[in-house]
């Protein structure tokens, strides 16, 4: 593959084509043609936002766990459609770490807590942890079902683990942040909102949490 940056324009029709008559397999096979997973990486900081779109894009599509730095910066660009495709984009490449087998496994995990087969889905998870201590959505996957159960202290244990494997996963933030609120810690849902928001800062709806709870915070203060 050639990581020129002669090869720039090809990313840019590529990423036209795409938009005008989407077909993802097409763009796929394209991008992986041309461009290497660090070249993208790479491009998603280029000074040109079309060009920023289009390298998250396809890093979305074909970057691995090495992009999530990357992806996890790009949350903050200045352009907000740099930011959405970014948090598409990385979301699909924290279930990508591994291998093929641990992802296979991750996606079963995933289907049980779909299926509401939550005890199942913990005890899958922990086997996974036990063998990919590293793999920071397993921990989070059992954080969704120890929540579900109304295990609380647990789905909190879990996610703050997963952050500190992975420090952009703004949804463990985000959950920790819930399952404070049913605890009624207020500061610490506070705390973990506000890590979410500094992580990805088009999360609406955690805006809403922060203003809320800092208001109460403030009330209780006074």
């Amino acid at each position: 593959m050639d990581d020129h940056c002669d090869r720039l324009p090809a990313l840019l029709v590529s990423y036209r084509r795409y938009l005008d008559q989407p077909n993802t397999a097409e763009f796929i096979a394209e991008v992986t043609r041309r461009y290497t997973s660090g070249t993208l990486q790479r491009l998603v900081r280029h000074p040109d936002r079309e060009v920023r779109r289009a390298a998250a894009l396809a890093l979305g599509y074909v970057g691995q766990y090495d992009a999530n730095h990357a992806l996890g910066c790009a949350l903050l660009d200045d352009d907000r459609t740099v930011r959405t495709m970014a948090q598409n984009g990385i979301r699909e490449i924290w279930t990508r770490a591994g291998n093929e087998s641990e992802r296979l496994e991750l996606n079963v995990i995933v289907r049980l807590n779909a299926a509401q087969l939550h005890k199942e889905a913990i005890a899958r998870a922990t086997r996974l942890i036990d063998r990919a201590p590293w793999f920071a959505e397993a921990w989070y996957q059992r954080a969704v079902a120890q929540t579900a159960l109304g295990r609380l202290v647990e789905a909190i244990r879990d996610c703050h683990q997963t952050l500190e494997i992975n420090p952009y996963h703004f949804v463990a933030a985000t959950s920790m942040g819930q399952a404070y609120l049913q605890l009624q810690n207020t500061i610490s849902a506070l705390e973990c909102f506000r890590r979410a928001l500094r992580l990805n800062p088009d999360l609406e709806g955690v805006r809403v949490q922060v203003a809320r709870l800092a208001r109460m915070v403030e009330d209780n203060r006074g």
